[in-house]
């Protein structure tokens, strides 16, 4: 499942003493990186600038 959530190998699969079912739990309510991006890339595209970080 992690080849197709775009992680690298082993990155939830390599997790010592984390078995089959708490593995794909983890899988199943992770955050898909590519996802995640293209939310960001949509919701504050770029040049936005938090109103609580711009320079005074």
């Amino acid at each position: 499942m992690e080849w197709m959530q775009g992680l690298a190998p082993g990155w939830v699969t390599g997790t010592p003493g984390l078995g089959r079912p708490a593995q794909l739990t983890a899988l199943g309510n992770g955050v898909v990186p590519q996802q995640a991006a293209r939310a960001l890339q949509i919701l504050a595209p770029p040049g936005t600038v938090c109103r609580h970080h711009a320079p005074r």
